[in-house]
């Protein structure tokens, strides 16, 4: 393809070209170090190194084509084109999607943002989809797929490189739907420039991610960007049951839905009956399922599913048929009994509103005399407010409470542990061990459950793996329980 060609169906604006545009172009990085003759080389500037400072790298191992921001002052061989953008970040996400032939807009694609649900709905709709027979891709923070093929996700939200090509893919093996989780951080860095979105869902917000947002406007704004960009012809549907809910949809072009369990919205749901096995659910008002999810956190997110179904054009009986056979995403509400008759609950739940969540379905769905021990911990190099409001969403609502190691990558375990304890009580302290090895924290759970007892192992969920100072070592909550 045509460098000119890519250029002209990325529709950049504001560009300063220097050389020739009639190169030819098979492949696009933002990598210098994979850079060679026939790469376009787009330098962008990050948030511990700068593209541009490898600008010379790419030429010298072959490259002739680059886009960046700051035209660099090296001087190149007659050959090479240098195309300037104001903001390579959104450059890139439309050039991918040239270069990979708009591979979006010949899916139906649905984009879940929000801080609590997201994988579960987008991982459900992608299911549900495949049990009404179509074949459907998958971004999401456990898995990928294209079609049946599973691959490891990397992030939640991938770059834009990867999200173009991905989705070429899916394309070309006869995708008809894509659904992805929409992160904060790929709104604000721009990797879903580019992606034609025909709906858009959000779910919840609450504390997170305030390392990288700083303020949580600025994580709100973050959210609400996505949907800023929406095209008309796209469904925008909000939880209005959360007070950031309507914010969402103020500036949005798109077509307004809501879904709620507690008010008026375009799709209502309510808990008719909830137990350990499940739930039985009345949508709008008129027809009755039982759901193989448990606690009003997972009635949110299958309301949020069958609403998007019904707004792609699925029949709302074969929607809920489908749905009930459908069962927990791995790590989000996985049971696990154990040889003494307890049960250990394995749950992502790394925020606080996530873990009170969990926590409350727990006490909703217990029979009494069954007491709840809840093992917990945080993320090291992450936002570091929510760590005592974690622990203290935990001794609230848990009989017992272990503070243990998350994934301290290069924190010391002990700092980031009496960072959550600073978020206790002296009698809250009394009901809580610290045991800074995950694998010790979950045998003591383990021997401290009787015959009824609930474990809630919240955290980590579905990752086999706990990051310590760069190393990833295989560490899994699910195999631990398991294994006892």
């Amino acid at each position: 393809m045509k460098l000119k060609d890519i250029i002209s169906d990325a529709q950049l604006t504001e560009i300063f070209v220097q050389g020739t545009l009639e190169q030819e172009i098979d492949s696009v990085t933002l990598d210098s170090r994979v850079a060679k003759g026939g790469t376009l080389f787009v330098a962008q500037k990050g948030e511990k190194t700068d593209g541009h400072k490898f600008i010379s790298n790419a030429v010298l191992a072959g490259c002739r084509a680059v886009v960046c921001e700051v035209t660099p002052e090296e001087a190149f061989p007659d050959d090479c084109t240098v195309i300037t953008v104001p903001d390579s970040h959104e450059a890139l996400g439309k050039i991918a999607s040239a270069f990979y032939g708009h591979p979006s807009r010949q899916l139906k694609l649905v984009g879940v943002t929000g801080t609590n649900g997201k994988t579960t709905i987008a991982t459900l709709l992608y299911r549900l989809t495949s049990a009404l027979g179509f074949k459907s891709g998958l971004f999401s923070t456990v898995a990928n797929y294209v079609a049946d093929e599973k691959t490891t996700a990397m992030q939640t939200t991938p770059d834009a490189i990867t999200l173009q090509k991905t989705m070429r893919r899916m394309v070309d093996c006869g995708c008809q739907y894509c659904f992805m989780e929409v992160s904060s951080h790929s709104v604000v860095q721009k990797r879903i420039e580019g992606l034609d979105f025909d709906g858009a869902i959000f779910t919840n917000i609450t504390h997170d991610h305030l390392d990288f947002h700083k303020t949580f406007q600025n994580y709100i704004a973050a959210k609400k960007g996505f949907f800023d960009g929406l095209k008309k012809e796209a469904f925008a549907l909000t939880n209005v049951d959360d007070k950031n809910g309507d914010r969402m949809l103020q500036n949005t072009e798109a077509v307004r839905k809501s879904y709620s369990l507690q008010t008026a919205a375009d799709f209502r749901a309510r808990v008719v009956e909830d137990s350990m096995d499940g739930m039985l659910i009345r949508f709008d008002d008129r027809e009755d399922a039982f759901m193989q999810f448990v606690g009003r956190f997972n009635a949110y997110n299958l309301t949020a599913i069958y609403a998007a179904a019904c707004l792609l054009g699925f029949n709302s009986h074969d929607v809920l048929v489908a749905l009930s056979g459908l069962k927990p995403v791995d790590g989000r509400f996985q049971t696990v009994k154990l040889k003494s008759g307890a049960t250990a609950i394995v749950d992502y739940a790394h925020t606080p509103d996530a873990l009170m969540n969990v926590l409350t379905t727990l006490h909703e769905v217990r029979r009494d005399g069954q007491k709840i021990i809840c093992l917990v911990g945080c993320g090291g190099d992450r936002d570091k407010t929510k760590r005592p409001e974690m622990a203290q969403e935990a001794a609230k609502d848990a009989d017992k409470v272990i503070l243990t190691s998350d994934n301290p990558r290069t924190e010391d375990p002990l700092d980031i542990l009496a960072d959550m304890k600073a978020g206790l009580s002296p009698e809250q302290l009394q009901q809580t061990l610290t045991i800074p090895d995950r694998r010790e924290a979950i045998k003591t759970a383990a021997a401290l459950a009787q015959k009824g007892d609930i474990i809630l192992v919240a955290g980590k969920g579905h990752e086999d793996y706990q990051e310590i100072n760069g190393v990833k070592h295989h560490f899994s909550d699910l195999e631990e329980l398991q294994n006892l």
